[in-house]
């Protein structure tokens, strides 16, 4: 009998292993799961969006944005990482899981080990926007109104412990301001509330935003880059206004670890056909968002940047104090 079991566990273990050269070299034979972890119409969904589209044409197979919200992307991330690791179902991780790790007690996953990088896509600005009948034209008079009004000042965010909510909440403490957190469950519904006047402002990705500036619905005070950004070319940065601050996000690919290597490459080049494309890089340019260079985008590159990336937003996490349950 135990000789019985011990053959029958050896088959199981090399079924489950001889499976996966047969998996990757017929992948993908079904649609593909792709996870956003914010609502829709937010700068990330947009941008996967893009993407996505691009993939599908590439893959031979739809490519399906499923919108999964939650915890400052938690929610979203943690169910791909449950997820089997057939290469069906992948996520748009981004700056905002390595966020997470610091400011979250307990996270729900350890983005550095439980995941499977893919590949890194682009980078993409934070920009400051208020309701559009807010006092301030500018980044110094937004600072004297809110340093006047912050006992009833309200801040949105696309949730607690989104890129955005960082951003702000470091913006506050560089200006001296403390400010009313109200998170949202993704940027479409904090812009809408920004929209109607129920927030006063908000950090947020450029795409997000762009539509609504362009119509007037709200107000632009500045791109907090660097550098000015193509998408709004007329908008002032932090730095020409006065202020050194600078806060962007970044997007990548990952997959459940243990998926098959042949799989990742795979979805890799894929991707990196669909950057590539002129189309995808003028809508990305459009949104705001600059695809990486071409050396930074193996999963070896990846895999190390995510480690830098929770040391790096570590450091002014705690510096804050800023801690979610």
């Amino acid at each position: 009998m135990r000789v019985g079991h011990a053959t029958v566990l050896a088959g199981i273990l090399c079924g489950l292993a001889c499976v996966h050269p047969a998996a990757a070299q017929n992948w993908p034979s079904r649609p593909l799961t792709m996870v956003v972890p914010f609502a829709a119409g937010g700068g990330t969904d947009v941008l996967g969006r893009i993407v996505g589209r691009r993939l599908s044409e590439i893959l031979g197979q739809q490519v399906i944005v499923e919108n999964v919200g939650g915890a400052g992307g938690m929610v979203g991330s943690a169910r791909v990482v449950k997820a089997p690791p057939d290469g069906y179902q992948f996520v748009l991780g981004s700056r905002a899981d390595a966020i997470n790790q610091t400011l979250y007690k307990n996270p729900l996953y350890n983005f550095a080990t439980d995941l499977a990088p893919v590949v890194l896509i682009a980078d993409q600005p934070t920009i400051l926007v208020a309701r559009k009948d807010l006092p301030a034209g500018n980044l110094p008079e937004f600072i004297a109104y809110a340093r006047a009004n912050q006992a009833t000042m309200q801040m949105g965010s696309a949730g607690a412990g989104s890129t955005g909510h960082l951003d702000c909440m470091l913006l506050n403490a560089a200006i001296g301001i403390n400010i009313t957190h109200v998170p949202y469950r993704g940027g479409g519904p904090a812009i809408q509330d920004l929209i109607a006047g129920r927030i006063d402002y908000f950090c947020t990705l450029s795409a997000t935003a762009k539509p609504q500036i362009e119509a007037s619905l709200i107000k632009a005070i500045a791109i907090l880059s660097r550098e000015r950004s193509t998408m709004l070319p007329e908008l002032a940065s932090a730095r020409e206004q006065g202020i050194d601050f600078e806060a962007s996000t970044w997007f990548g690919f990952f997959f459940p670890k243990g998926t098959p290597e042949p799989i990742i490459q795979k979805l890799h080049d894929a991707t990196v056909a669909a950057m590539d494309t002129p189309s995808v890089q003028e809508r990305l340019k459009e949104v705001g968002a600059v695809t990486v260079a071409p050396e930074r985008r193996s999963p070896a590159y990846l895999q190390k940047f995510v480690v830098s990336e929770i040391e790096k937003n570590a450091v002014p996490i705690k510096a804050s104090g800023l801690a979610m349950d």
